[in-house]
This record gives C-alpha cells, structure tokens and sequence, in this order.
C-alpha cells in the first residue's frame, strides 16, 4: 500500500493555509499525514479539523528558508509519495488520487495542473465547481497533455508550487540546495539537479491546485536583492545566471548593471516601478512578460522621440536661419 504524504510551507498567509487544509481534507482519497513548514517563530492555530495527522515543523531563518523548509518537511515525511502543495494553492479534490495513480507507472517528478483564481474567489468557501470555471491558465506554463503523462524535456519548467516525487527520486535528488535563500533561484536548480542525475520530470493530467490570489508584484521587484544574490548562487554551481528575464527587467527599470565582476545594484524600486509591476485583484497571475513588454515599447518610443528630435535640430541646418 502507498504511504501519501502531503506537504507545505508557509509564513503568513494564515488564511491561505486553511483553505490548503481543508482542501486537501477534502481529497477522495486522503493524504496519510500533512506536513507544515512553518517559516515563522509561531505555529499556526485554528487550523480546519482533520482526518489524518498535522504536523508543523518550525524552520525559520533570516530570510525565508524555502529550500530548508522543504527538505525538513520532505525528510520528515513518511510517506512513499511526497506531494508538495504552496501554501497559496488549495488542492482539487482529486489531486491526491491524481497523483497516486500515476506515480504507480512513472517515476520521478510528477508536476500537476494549476488554475488562477482572481481575488474574492474564496471569501464564500471552498467551492471548487466554481474554482473550475472562473480559474484560468498561467499564459508562460505549459498546458497539461490531454491524458497521462507527458515527459517534460526542460528544467527550467519546474515550478514548485505543485509536484509530487516518489521518495527514492528525492532521496537520490539531493534535496534542494540551501544555499538559496530568500526568493527565488532554488527551483530551477532543484530542476537541473534532476536533469543532471536523470531523474525525470513529466506533465500529468490532473492534480489539480487552485492558485489563492495575493497581492504580488512580478517581475519580484520587492525581492531584487535575494534575486540578484541567489542568480550568482546559480552560475557559481552551474555556469551561468537563472532568472534571466527577472534580471532583464531590472535592468530595463534601471535597478540593476551587469559589470564584469557581477551584477550591481543601482537603486531601490520606486513607487512608479512598484505600480508597473503590482497584481490587480483582476489579475489572477502577474506576468512578467507584461511589464518586459511595456518597457520594451517605452524605451522603443523614447529612441523614436530622440530620433525625431535630432533630425528636427539637423533640418534647421537645410536652409539660412531666418533674420
């Protein structure tokens, strides 16, 4: 028989968590224990009633831990199955089942299907016939296959907020690395590690989360220095900087330079830069590909502008100034 665990972490978002409890309360086949990494110098309480074990594990640290927390709650578990859920995604009923069927015939990292919900969608409850109909589809994460499994060929695909391994995979993983702290980067090294030891990630039809709207700013300008700091972390390990298009738009605000002995820091984000960047309660994701968009065009139109002004100042030149 298969041992299920389910696993989280969180700081905050206290709310969030409970409907990640209830949610998977509501599994048709139940987890056999949830973990919670607590991120935080408090547990959490009034948590929704349970058919299976809680436990919290305290892992806190400077800066949010995510790696460590991680590998606590993935080291603890007891489970043949891991199943990690963010702490802002509630799982659809089925996630559980989801994945149990399909880690019986392939191994390695499982990664399941995720809808955004826009902000109120859970102030009446969890009702998930009306999560599937008003979620939508992150535009830069590919579709799941039309059924089973589909092998996903790039690392860089990974994305933490919903996946499964089996626990042999993880144990030959490594974990991830700790030294990632802070936001960002230690997904996409968790990805190449498993590329690098051939443990293979697939898309699976179904295990489903629902993605909890909060404010969030992409590309994570609140978070420039941890970005900047894990990207060298990166290409210490590996060769080459992560992030690209975060690190992009930075530089295109003008927070950041690439010197010869790495990234600098320029300036704090501004208000105007925070505005750009910020997730509308219409929104159910941010998108960085927006906000590249629009400074792309601005610094488009800016050289246009200046083009046109020099070629004003220079047809002054075509005739005798007038007397």
């Amino acid at each position: 028989m298969t041992r299920i665990s389910a696993l989280t972490i969180a700081s905050g978002r206290a709310a969030h968590l409970k409907n990640v409890v209830a949610g998977f309360e509501a599994q048709a086949i139940k987890p056999d224990e949830l973990i919670i990494g607590v991120m935080q110098d408090v547990d959490y309480t009034d948590l929704p009633h349970t058919s299976f074990p809680v436990r919290q594990m305290r892992v806190t640290g400077e800066e949010l831990p995510l790696a460590a927390a991680r590998n606590s709650v993935a080291n603890a578990a007891c489970g043949d199955l891991l199943i990690f859920v963010d702490v802002d995604c509630i799982p659809q009923p089925d996630l559980v089942r989801d994945y149990r069927d399909h880690f019986m015939w392939i191994p390695g990292l499982l990664m399941g299907e995720v809808g955004y919900l826009p902000g109120g969608a859970t102030d009446a409850g969890l009702d998930f016939e009306e999560f599937e109909r008003i979620a939508v589809r992150h535009s830069d994460r590919q579709g799941p296959p039309k059924q089973g499994a589909k092998r996903c060929e790039d690392y860089r695909c990974f994305w933490s907020l919903n996946f499964a391994i089996d626990r042999d995979s993880w144990i030959v993983s490594g974990g991830f690395d700790e030294r990632y702290v802070g936001y960002g980067g230690e997904d996409t090294d968790f990805g190449r590690t498993l590329d690098d030891k051939r443990i293979p990630i697939s898309w699976v039809k179904g295990a489903k989360v629902f993605h909890q709207y909060h404010a969030h700013c992409m590309p994570p300008i609140h978070k420039v220095e941890s970005v900047v700091r894990n990207a060298e972390v990166f290409a210490s390990k590996w060769g080459h900087r992560t992030m690209e298009h975060w690190l992009y738009a930075f530089r295109l605000m003008g927070l950041i330079e690439n010197t010869p002995s790495g990234i600098r820091i320029l300036r704090a984000p501004s208000d105007e830069d925070f505005a750009l960047c910020a997730q509308m309660e219409d929104m159910p994701y941010a998108n960085t590909r927006r906000v590249i968009d629009i400074l792309d065009a601005r610094k488009a139109q800016a050289e246009e502008d200046r083009r046109a002004e020099v070629e004003r100042a220079q047809e002054a030149f075509l005739l005798p100034a007038a007397e």
